[in-house]
């Protein structure tokens, strides 16, 4: 699904026009990177965390030659998903299943 189809969907869903949907979806994208760029949490309660993280410095080996290169630290962006998004992604009777199976194998 990619923003078209997402603004297709919010709007059938909530009963308003395609252009409100674009600007309310737009506004709360640019919310979130805005809020998570100056170095806030947005916790949507269900739905996950947007939160800006810091990489560490490491080394690394360049692909093309091989030798060793610096990689400075720097801050990503990352998201957490909700107990309630993560549930209904994998259902919790599915997640039992795969830990049974598993118990299962083990002995």
């Amino acid at each position: 699904m990619n923003k078209s189809d997402l603004i297709d969907a919010v709007s059938a869903k909530a009963s308003v026009t395609k252009k409100e949907t674009d600007l309310l979806l737009t506004a709360i994208v640019d919310t979130i990177m805005e809020t998570v760029s100056a170095g806030d949490k947005v916790t949507l309660v269900g739905f996950g965390t947007f939160e800006p993280r810091q990489r560490q410095a490491r080394d690394g080996r360049s692909p093309a030659t091989g030798e060793t290169i610096h990689i400075p630290a720097t801050t990503v962006p990352a998201f957490s998903a909700g107990k309630l998004f993560k549930d209904k992604v994998a259902p919790v009777v599915e997640q039992k299943a795969v830990k049974a199976a598993k118990t299962t194998k083990k002995k």
